[in-house]
């Protein structure tokens, strides 16, 4: 089974602005969850690092940050194939989904139920895909400490 693109269509953003550090690359993509609650309704979102368009959002739907961070690099390593784009890198500020990542797999303790069992669905084709396709895109951590929040942060944090 192929992991399945969501396809809400994209936003523009006109207020990210790629952060004056040399270490950033610009030819990248940042992708970011947001969750209300958590568990609760969770989405997240891709954002060029070069333009400040919104690549994609996908969500909300019941599950967990963690969740959402995860998915969505897996959502940006897809389309980056699906698209072509060999050399663009994705930050996440999510150590916890990086290393998901390269694990191959989704280690939530979110109980499958009524209200979860959609996001199970999307887990499971999502490790499906990165355990058959060769993944090649860098998948950089976002330092926050020294960048500031990541572009694609949803601007919630109180």
């Amino acid at each position: 089974m192929n992991y399945e693109l969501p396809t809400n269509p994209p936003d523009y953003r006109n207020d990210t602005v790629l952060p004056l550090h040399p270490e950033v690359k610009a030819n990248a993509w940042a992708v970011d969850a947001a969750c209300s609650g958590n568990p609760g309704p969770m989405e997240y979102q891709c954002i060029d690092l070069a333009t400040g368009a919104q690549v994609f959002h996908y969500g909300p739907l019941h599950g967990t940050n963690n969740i959402g961070e995860f998915l969505a690099i897996v959502h940006a390593l897809a389309l980056l194939e699906q698209r072509g784009l060999k050399d663009k890198t994705i930050y996440s500020d999510s150590y916890n989904a990086i290393l998901w990542v390269k694990k191959k797999k989704c280690k939530t303790t979110l109980p499958v139920n009524p209200k979860t069992e959609k996001l199970h669905d999307i887990i499971r084709r999502a490790e499906q895909w990165l355990r058959t396709h060769a993944v090649n895109t860098p998948v950089e951590k976002w330092e926050t400490a020294k960048w500031g929040e990541i572009p694609a942060d949803f601007g919630r944090k109180k």
